[in-house]
């Protein structure tokens, strides 16, 4: 299933041609439908005068008609499960190359020479396939298959792959080995090339590194890699085998891909071709496409496959981009129309497909990412603006409450590693005494009364969190009433049970309670909210100090993307009691990831100070002060 982003597709044409490729592809197209190969889209019959060719030499009038490598980018998202590595080279394959005459296959089984035919794929801008020494890429699909699909009328290859592939039409590809010693590689490519030994950790970051056209060869560290530039041996009497003129050594090239074979150059294991790799046109880099990987060794293939492309790759360790502050700029950047995403850690293509909506916006949260966790922390004022009696929240005016709320976080920053961050949660809707003239016991604020708070809080890169105490009406009804604020990235939502009372009940008479039906309810809604605007992930609290104030807590959903939910325990008095309270909920919803944990200052006997408080095991994710 493919995901659609709503952004403009993009199509890739051929590199510095003066008029159009015949291979343009038209919009809508599968992805993997069959590509004429007889006879290949080429570019012009001629080079314009002064035209830089692929070798990076000025043109010629007159010059054969090259063949052209196409690529494209179909609008949309979509996560590769299939962690084969084979699955993974086939599909990014089939995702953006729509021609190819050049096609660079790799064994399956031996990292060494994928190494290989990713380095030189990137060079040449070519594709890469993986196979299996009988040629076919087993379960994920057959070599020769695509190979055809792609036109490919050279294939170079690395390790032990085979070279029987026959296309439906009976021909077959001219195949060339990518020689193991590098002077013999540099004879093939027709270039100066310079090694780079790399772990096994750092392959796919080497291969992301990886420039078209460049000349860097990756080896493996544990090999026998010299760190000496491997140039082509000069051919006897400054000429080539056939007295064609050798280039000097370590010439200066912008080439993405060499010219054909035009002779034969003698190095220390015999002759080798010189320039031997069939002159294309490469595609146009795909600049509005992104491959992510979880940065899994088994991607390299795909990695580079991508890169020859021109596709930007982002790691994403963990499979959620908006996690990362870094990820997060490069996909604002970039506003891909197209992105893969490789390894089932990135989840079904819809929650890919919203995760990178999200992160194209580039609006990150307080302490960075667009996550509520991992690696953050949050203490919290709580009342409401203006009334003391209410929490601590409440006793100074608007800026005074910032910064009392950055000196409260202050001490925890010492505590942990990581981001400790400021915030403040407003009752946004009080329980009232009375019915009021709603008849709802319950005193709604006005949306322009916050805004002054919510407005300095996120100047200041504060979280703000708004609280609802709604009386005998519902927690959605209320919610609904401030999505003007929800709308706003740094505000999350409480729900606040103790305050929701049944139809005959009034405040401090009765404890309120609320089913966890209506709290998934709103957390449906919520979550929709969020995702329909692309919005970072949002803090959803449900306060409680007794299990009997959520029936069905077990039951209580964690499962939205969009949503981080908390458990806030709330007890007062004692801190023996307030423990019990602690583990008796924590035990009630096992599902649970996030808890809050609440130091009241006047009540609490004693209150905790910020060490003791994160003694508290498991260390709560948000501390409010009341």
């Amino acid at each position: 299933m493919r995901a659609g982003l709503g952004t403009a597709i993009v199509f890739a044409t051929c590199l510095g041609l003066a008029t159009g490729c015949t291979g343009t592809v038209p919009a809508g197209e599968a992805t993997a439908a069959p590509v004429t190969t007889a006879p290949l889209a080429t570019a012009p019959a001629t080079t314009p005068p002064g035209a830089a060719d692929v070798g990076g030499r000025p043109g010629a009038t007159g010059t054969p008609a090259r063949p052209a490598a196409i690529t494209r980018a179909p609008a949309g998202a979509a996560v590769v499960a299939d962690t084969s590595a084979a699955a993974m080279v086939l599909r990014v394959s089939s995702e953006w190359w729509v021609q190819a005459p050049v096609v660079v296959v790799a064994a399956a089984d031996d990292p060494a020479a994928q190494l290989r035919a990713a380095s030189v794929a990137v060079m040449v801008g070519a594709p890469v396939l993986l196979a299996r020494p009988d040629g076919t890429a087993g379960h994920a699909g057959d070599v020769a298959a695509e190979l055809s699909r792609l036109g490919a009328v050279q294939v170079l290859t690395a390790g032990a792959v085979g070279d029987g592939w026959t296309m439906p039409d009976g021909s077959r590809p001219a195949v060339l080995a990518l020689p193991d010693a590098l002077p013999a590689l540099a004879g093939v490519v027709g270039k100066q090339v310079v090694d780079r030994s790399v772990t096994p950790t750092d392959t796919v970051p080497a291969v992301i590194g990886l420039v078209r056209g460049g000349a860097t060869v990756l080896v493996a560290a544990s090999g026998s890699a010299t760190t000496e530039p491997a140039t082509p041996p000069p051919a006897p009497s400054g000429g080539s085998a056939d007295g064609t003129a050798a280039p000097p050594a370590g010439a200066a090239t912008s080439s993405s891909v060499p010219e054909p074979i035009d002779g034969l150059r003698r190095a220390s294991g015999g002759l080798v071709p010189r320039r031997a790799v069939l002159t294309f046109r490469p595609a146009e880099a795909l600049t509005q496409a992104v491959l992510l990987s979880d940065g899994d060794a088994s991607q390299v293939a795909a990695v580079a496959s991508a890169r020859a492309a021109g596709v930007a790759v982002e790691v994403v360790p963990g499979g959620d981009p908006r996690t990362s502050s870094t990820v997060i700029e490069a996909i604002a950047r970039i506003a891909p129309s197209s992105v893969l995403a490789l390894g089932p850690s990135f989840g079904t293509d819809d929650v890919m497909a919203a995760r990178v909506a999200t992160a194209a916006t580039g609006v990150q949260l307080p302490g960075g990412g667009q996550t509520i966790e991992p690696g953050k922390r949050y203490v919290a004022l709580y009342g409401t603006p203006g009334t003391p009696g209410l929490g601590i929240l409440g006793e100074q005016d608007v800026p005074a409450t910032i910064a009392r709320a950055a000196e409260m976080a202050a001490p925890y920053r010492a505590l942990t590693a990581e981001t400790v961050v400021p915030a403040v949660e407003i009752i946004a809707t009080v329980a009232s005494g009375g019915p009021g003239a709603d008849g709802n016991y319950s005193n709604e604020l006005p949306v322009a009364s916050l805004r002054p708070l919510v407005d300095a809080a996120g100047a200041a890169g504060d979280y703000v969190v708004l609280d609802l105490q709604p009386g005998r009406t519902d927690f959605l009804t209320q919610a609904q009433q401030y999505a003007e604020l929800l709308a706003l990235p740094n505000v999350g939502l409480a729900l606040d049970p103790e305050w929701r009372l049944g139809p005959d009940q009034v405040h401090l008479r009765q404890i309120g309670s609320v089913s966890v039906d209506e709290v998934n309810g709103v957390e449906a809604w919520l979550a929709d909210f969020t995702r329909e605007r692309a919005l970072p992930q949002k803090l959803f609290v449900v306060h409680a100090f007794s299990v009997r104030m959520v029936p069905g807590i077990e039951r209580l959903d964690t499962s939205h993307d969009e949503l981080a939910v908390l458990v806030h325990v709330d007890g007062q008095g004692s801190q023996p009691a307030k423990a019990g309270t602690w583990a008796t909920l924590r035990a009630a919803a096992p599902q649970v990831r996030w808890w809050g944990w609440k130091n009241f200052v006047d009540e609490d006997h004693p209150m905790l100070d910020p060490t003791q408080t994160y003694q508290v095991q498991p260390t709560p994710d948000l501390v409010t002060y009341q």
